[in-house]
């Protein structure tokens, strides 16, 4: 039988890379090379991720990882390798083989870059049968290490391995009678106590559970999510939404948190959501601008960035793209642009944007029927009243139009 050579597999050799080398382009170039061989032979495939992750951690254990960017580019390439290795249909003697080299690899991983293979390590045992047997070979030592109770407690790299076995398995008792010694309510533990009692139907007892969790701020918006979604697939959408909803669906911005919310509960009207994500983050109403112009509520907008900042770039955006259609809400999005630039707001505005603004309001008026010398009138006003401007705005706009203001002294 002809041994297929992987040609990612020279570049990965025992300290191959070290100090300041950059090893992310060759691991992309690893899992190109993977990924073009599983299309015609997802077997083969399987077996050069096995490789690759036997390989990596040995490989750049040396490298500088201060910046994390290595580790991420790891998770992401295991993230990517093990569907591939687990929906391989390949003999269970060939998987043993592939899980034993695996766990080899894993304990001789110093940094650690692969120890979250454990987190999956019943996904790739495939059968009960395999499972059963790893949870079989991790328990003893995790048990005797957590019976201890000694502090500062040893650490095993199977652990979270035969959490997961046990899972796979289908023990879960024997999982929720282990967890119970466990020596932190920590959530990468109980996170598997959870998924046990939904297993066996004990959704309310999976509810308190994980509520139980002691754990920090970092990961309560998964708890959240994880006791959401088991309220969710049980009907009860108002005390999901009560309980869970805001902490759950936290997002990188105020509007996809909106819409994420707004997707998963139909049965709440826009205004309400958003009227309880206002009411949660007092002193950010501004911040909930775009989710309320998206809502089509229009004037809860404006009165929102009325008592608290928005980006203006938004609010400037905003004042084009409703010129035509909703002019007067153009108008006095443009106008609080202006205000929260001249207090400052906005990262590096320059006065292009600043004019720009100004195109937008008189392109607004003319649909308004708002003359430009009315526009112009309402930015003086606007200016005339805001003591604590920092005289940028004015700079920019009085050589076109306006009367200098005084400023506060």
């Amino acid at each position: 039988m002809t041994v297929h050579k992987w040609l990612f597999a020279s570049n990965f050799r025992y300290h191959g890379f070290s100090g300041s080398d950059k090893p992310i382009p060759s691991i992309k170039e690893a899992l190109s090379e993977i990924r073009q061989i599983w299309k015609s032979q997802p077997e083969l495939a399987a077996a050069g991720a096995v490789l690759f992750l036997e390989k990596i951690s040995p490989a750049i254990e040396l490298v500088d990882s201060s910046s994390t960017s290595l580790g991420r580019a790891v998770h992401s390439a295991i993230q990517t390798l093990l569907p591939i290795i687990i929906k391989a249909k390949v003999e269970q003697r060939v998987r043993d083989r592939w899980l034993e080299r695996l766990w080899e690899a894993i304990q001789v991983d110093q940094m650690p870059y692969i120890e979250s293979l454990g987190e999956h390590w019943g996904e790739l045992c495939v059968s009960r049968e395999s499972a059963a047997a790893w949870a079989e070979h991790f328990l003893p030592l995790v048990e005797s290490m957590w019976a201890e109770q000694t502090y500062p407690l040893g650490h095993f790299c199977g652990t979270f391995a035969c959490l997961s076995s046990l899972y796979a398995a289908g023990q879960h008792q024997e999982l929720l009678n282990l967890l119970d010694n466990a020596p932190y309510h920590c959530w990468r533990y109980r996170r598997w106590g959870v998924k046990s009692l939904i297993c066996i139907g004990k959704k309310a007892a999976a509810i308190r559970f994980a509520n139980q969790t002691k754990e920090n701020n970092s990961v309560a918006a998964e708890i959240a999510r994880t006791c959401e979604e088991i309220m969710l697939s049980s009907g009860l959408y108002a005390e999901a939404y009560s309980r869970y909803a805001i902490v759950a669906n936290q997002n990188t911005t105020h509007l996809a948190t909106f819409r994420a919310i707004v997707k998963k509960y139909p049965q709440i009207t826009p205004a309400n959501i958003l009227a309880d994500l206002i009411a949660d983050q007092p002193g950010s109403e501004g911040q909930w601008f775009s989710a309320a112009k998206d809502a089509g509520l229009f004037e809860l907008a404006i009165e929102l960035v009325g008592q608290s900042p928005a980006d203006p770039r938004t609010l400037s955006r905003a004042a084009k793209d409703f010129a035509l259609n909703r002019p007067e809400f153009a108008i006095s999005a443009g106008l609080l642009s202006l205000l929260w630039i001249s207090r400052g707001y906005g990262y590096r505005i320059t006065a292009g944007e600043v004019r720009e603004v100004y195109t937008a309001l008189v392109q607004a008026g003319s649909h308004a029927g708002v003359t430009e010398g009315q526009i112009k009138t309402r930015i003086n006003d606007l200016l005339a009243a805001n003591k604590n401007r920092d005289g940028f705005v004015d700079s920019i706009l009085n050589p076109l139009f306006l009367t200098q203001a005084p400023n506060k002294t």
